[in-house]
């Protein structure tokens, strides 16, 4: 299974809505056995219930709610092993847990992040929404070199015995009110978008089903940008209780 191929198989699975301590732990297991070369490379997609985390090197002073407030809204903070500062996750929000070991498809750190990057800007314009790249500033922007930057998805990841795991997250119909309990990636007075803000698209409420179309042009764009084949079904066709067992199930004999 361990195929070294720039080419190789990479499989996509769709697992809905999913609390980010229970994403947590199985990307660290994915990544642990993905780098003995015992399963393929994995893309999980996925949203998660609102929780704030920070990274490895982040400043806790750039979460602006109180722990009173946090704690009667339910939102966990949490430090995490990737790069970067304080992010939101919550519901209308794609995440993508690329867990990819690098060297198989002979890739650098730096084309890996222009790959999730390009991916991200792809999604967005399978929507409608023109955004992009913006120098010095990872993860994905509208008018990243205009006038009013606004980002629109966020980018950390880790990295450890040539596998990567943690990833991306871009805003679809998320709560934007949401983003104001931070300063996002630790930059004040950064303004948070989303695809919906973008096509004038506000007032219902966030929808996994809106979550899981974006998961579908994602993951084909990112599979493209790694010259890779995608296996999987279709977020839009996928059974998200099935997948996690497959996933179960993939990890059982390496456990064993």
């Amino acid at each position: 299974m361990d195929g070294r191929s720039a080419g190789a198989p990479i499989e996509s699975r769709w697992l809905g809505r999913i609390p980010y301590r229970d994403a947590w732990e199985l990307q660290k297991r994915l990544a642990s056995v993905r780098a003995d070369g015992a399963i393929p490379d994995q893309l999980l997609l996925l949203e998660h219930p609102a929780v704030l985390t920070l990274g490895r090197g982040a400043d806790p002073s750039h979460i602006l709610a109180g722990e009173e407030t946090l704690a009667v809204r339910g939102i966990e903070v949490l430090r995490v092993e990737r790069g970067g500062e304080v992010t939101y996750h919550g519901p209308g929000q794609l995440v993508a847990y690329p867990i990819v070991r690098l060297a198989d498809r002979q890739l650098l750190l730096r084309p890996f992040v222009r790959a999730l990057e390009a991916a991200l800007a792809a999604t967005c314009a399978s929507f409608g929404v023109e955004a992009g790249r913006r120098d010095g500033h990872p993860g994905c922007w509208v008018d990243g070199d205009g006038p009013d930057p606004r980002k629109i998805g966020a980018l950390g990841v880790r990295v450890e015995r040539g596998t990567s795991y943690h990833g991306v997250a871009l805003n679809v119909d998320v709560a934007l009110a949401d983003f104001e309990l931070i300063d996002p990636c630790g930059m004040p007075g950064l303004v948070s978008t989303s695809v919906a803000a973008e096509l004038g698209l506000v007032g219902e409420p966030p929808a996994t089903a809106r979550v899981a179309a974006a998961a579908a042009a994602f993951a084909p764009s990112f599979a493209a940008q790694l010259g890779a084949t995608l296996r999987g079904p279709s977020p839009l066709d996928a059974d998200p209780d099935a997948e996690r067992r497959a996933l179960e199930a993939l990890l059982a004999p390496v456990a064993a």
